[in-house]
C-alpha cells in the first residue's frame, strides 16, 4: 500500500512506497503525520520543488459498503490503431463500511421513547407536526450519511494526495423489473434494465454461491424455485442462483421435493427469497445526489455504468471486491498492481448523546458517564499499552473503550483485552469516528497473494514507528 506524503507546509505530494517511507523516517527527513491511513510529512521539501502526476479517486457506491480506489493514470497511443489507451496503476484500495442501518434504528428508538413519555404524561418535548418542510432533494439521514461519509473521504484524499479527477459508477437497479420480469408497455414506462441488474441482484442476494450446495467460484445459473414447467414465473422472488450440477439434478422438481431431506436449507432459501430490495433502493436514491456533490468540488467527474464496470473487471481478470470494482469504473484499458491489501474503514460514529441505558420497555436501568473523556482518553482512540505488571503483561495496540474507573478495554487485532489501566496507555492517534482493519485482496485464482503474517507485520510496523516517534517527540498530528 502506498504511503501518503505531505510537504513541509502540509501540501500533498506524490505517494511513495513503504520502503521509501521507512528510509525517510529513519533518516530524520520525515515525521509521522497520521497513522491510519499512514501519512508522513517531509520536513525538507516544498511542493514547488516536486513533480506531480495525475491521480484519480474512483468510487463504487454501495448500500452497505462503498469501494474507493486511488489510482495513477498513464495515457499512451496505440501504434497500430492510433487510439488513446488509459492504463491505471493502483496505489491504494479502501472499503468504506457505512452505518445507515444503525442510524435508522437509533432514530426509530428515539421516536419510540418520546412517544412513551408523551403517553405517560412525563417530562417531554412538545410534539411538532406539519411544521418542518422537506426541501427539494431531501434525503433520509441514513441515506445522507452514505453521501457525506463518501465525500468526507474524498476530501481527505485531496488533502493527502494531488487528486486531479474523480470517477463514479452510476449504477441503476430496476426494482420493477426485478419484481415482475413480464411488465412492459405503458405500465413499465420505458424500462430497459432487465438482464444485468437482475443477475447482479441475485448474485448479491445469494452471496455469489449456489443456494443448494454453497459452491463458489463455479459457473452459476439462474434457477427457478417453482419450475416453469409447473407454472413458475420469472419474478425475482421465484429466482435463485445454482451451480450447473445442482440445477441439472433438480430438473423440473419443486424445491420441497428436491430438499425433502434438508429442511434447514429449505427454510433458509425461503427466508432469502423474501429479502427486500432496500439496498437497491438506497443506491438508486443516492446516486445522483452523490454525483452532484462530486461535481460541486470543481474536479472533472467521469461516470460509468455497472455493466461497464463488470465488463472491465471480467476482461482484465480482476476478482470481485468493492475496492477493485471501484478501480474498474469508467474507461480502463489496462490495470496494474491491483493485488494489494485493502484498508477497511468502518463508520463507528463519535459517540451518542443518550446518557441512559433503557430496558426493552423504555424504562431507565442505568446511567452512563456525563463526560466522554477519562484520564485524557476517549472511546475510539488508537492506543499502545505497555503493561509491565499484573496478569496482562505485554504490548497491546488497538482501539480503546474507556471506563470511569480508569480501567480500559483495548480491541486488538486478535481479541479484546479487558481491565488495562490508563497508566500503561499512550495515545497513537485520536479517534476520528472510524475503525480500521486490513483485509487481503483475493487473486483471480481464489488464493490470497499476501500472507496474513506479512499483512499484520506491515500494520504493526507502521504503528511501532509511529509510537516510537510519539514517545521521542516526533509529533503525531490529528487528521485534517
Amino acid at each position: 500500500m502506498a504511503v501518503f506524503v505531505l510537504d513541509r507546509s502540509g501540501k500533498p505530494l506524490m505517494p511513495c512506497s513503504e520502503k521509501r517511507a521507512r528510509k525517510l523516517l529513519a533518516a530524520g527527513r520525515a515525521r509521522v503525520h497520521r497513522v491510519m491511513p499512514f501519512v508522513i510529512r517531509i520536513v525538507d521539501r516544498r511542493l514547488q520543488d516536486s513533480a506531480l502526476q495525475p491521480l484519480r479517486v474512483k468510487i463504487d457506491p454501495g448500500s452497505k459498503t462503498t469501494g474507493l480506489a486511488l489510482v495513477r493514470e498513464a495515457e499512451s497511443i496505440d501504434a497500430a490503431s492510433g487510439e488513446v489507451r488509459r492504463e491505471l496503476f493502483v496505489l491504494n484500495l479502501f472499503d468504506l463500511v457505512h452505518r445507515g442501518r444503525q442510524i435508522s434504528e437509533a432514530l426509530t428508538g428515539r421516536r419510540t421513547f418520546r412517544r412513551r413519555r408523551r403517553g405517560a404524561n412525563l417530562r417531554y418535548r412538545a410534539p411538532r407536526f406539519l411544521n418542518r418542510g422537506k426541501g427539494r432533494g431531501w434525503l433520509a439521514p441514513s441515506l445522507r450519511h452514505r453521501i457525506e461519509t463518501t465525500l468526507a473521504w474524498v476530501r481527505r484524499f485531496e488533502h493527502w494526495a494531488p487528486v486531479t479527477a474523480l470517477s463514479q459508477e452510476l449504477v441503476r437497479f430496476d426494482t420493477q423489473k426485478m419484481e415482475n420480469a413480464e411488465i412492459s408497455g405503458v405500465g413499465y414506462q420505458q424500462g430497459t434494465l432487465a438482464g444485468y441488474e437482475l443477475r447482479e441482484y441475485l448474485l448479491e442476494k445469494f452471496n455469489r454461491s449456489c443456494c443448494y450446495c454453497d459452491a463458489k467460484d463455479v459457473p452459476l445459473n439462474i434457477e427457478h424455485i417453482h419450475p416453469k414447467a409447473q407454472g413458475g414465473t420469472n419474478r425475482a422472488s421465484n429466482l435463485a442462483i445454482a451451480c450447473v450440477p445442482c440445477n441439472t439434478k433438480k430438473g423440473a422438481r419443486s424445491i420441497e421435493a428436491f430438499l425433502a431431506k434438508d429442511p434447514a436449507r429449505l427454510a433458509r432459501i425461503r427466508a432469502q427469497l423474501k429479502r427486500p430490495l432496500k439496498d437497491a433502493a438506497a443506491v438508486n436514491a443516492t446516486r445522483w445526489a452523490l454525483f452532484e456533490a462530486l461535481k460541486s468540488k470543481g474536479l472533472p467527474v467521469e461516470t460509468g455504468s455497472g455493466g461497464l464496470t463488470k465488463f472491465n473487471r471480467t476482461r482484465l481478470g480482476v476478482p470481485k471486491s468493492h475496492a477493485l470494482d471501484a478501480a474498474c469504473v469508467g474507461q480502463v484499458n489496462a490495470i496494474h498492481a491491483w493485488s494489494r491489501p485493502t484498508l477497511q474503514i468502518k463508520c463507528t460514529g463519535r459517540g451518542s448523546y443518550q446518557r441512559t441505558r433503557l430496558t426493552q420497555y423504555g424504562f431507565a436501568r442505568g446511567y452512563l458517564m456525563r463526560t466522554k473523556s477519562v484520564k485524557g482518553f476517549r472511546t475510539g482512540d488508537l492506543v499502545r499499552a505497555s503493561v509491565t505488571a499484573g496478569k496482562k503483561i505485554g504490548e497491546y495496540i488497538g482501539r480503546v473503550a474507556v471506563r470511569a474507573t480508569g480501567s480500559f478495554n483495548i480491541q486488538t487485532v486478535d481479541a479484546v483485552v479487558q481491565g488495562v489501566s490508563h497508566k500503561y496507555c499512550r495515545i497513537v492517534q485520536r479517534g476520528d469516528g472510524y475503525g480500521y482493519a486490513w483485509s487481503i485482496t483475493p487473486s483471480n485464482t481464489g488464493k490470497n497473494n499476501f500472507p496474513v503474517s506479512s499483512r499484520l507485520l506491515t500494520g504493526r510496523l507502521r504503528l511501532n514507528v509511529a509510537t516510537q516517534q510519539a514517545s521521542q517527540g516526533g509529533g503525531i498530528h490529528r487528521s485534517i
